[in-house]
């Protein structure tokens, strides 16, 4: 990797709005980073997101960065609600052509959300026996 984390590569290609882009000579790629992005886990991710794009509508990451950075995240933790809002929210506040994948992301994470609450319900009447 060229930079000791996703979000200082990302901070390097794309710039910050929210602080000064620190010089770099380390001949930064596009290409490269998508590679790194691709192959990273969600835990180096999601604080590239959240740093680069904390408000969801701004930032200086390309939409196509973003959707393909959350749609990585998701891979990796599908069962996780507030990420499935997370990368929802993003969707709506660069669709309409993305609304439609953006619903089955809320309805997936209320689904998931009613099985959890079913099971933690179903385990506490378990335990009253």
């Amino acid at each position: 990797m060229h930079h000791s984390t996703l979000t200082e590569y990302a901070r390097c290609l794309y710039g910050d709005e929210y602080r000064p882009t620190p010089a770099c000579d380390r001949g930064c790629d596009e290409r490269q980073f998508v590679e790194e992005l691709t192959f990273a886990d969600a835990d180096a991710i999601l604080p590239m997101l959240r740093e680069l794009s904390p408000q969801l509508v701004d930032g200086n990451l390309p939409v196509w960065i973003r959707n393909l950075a959350y749609r990585l995240v998701l891979l990796q933790r599908p069962d996780e609600p507030d990420l499935l809002r997370e990368a929802s929210q993003s969707l709506l506040c660069h669709g309409p052509d993305w609304d439609d994948i953006a619903g089955g992301l809320m309805r997936r994470a209320e689904v998931l959300e009613s099985r959890m609450s079913e099971r933690t319900r179903h385990d506490m009447s378990t335990d009253d026996r």
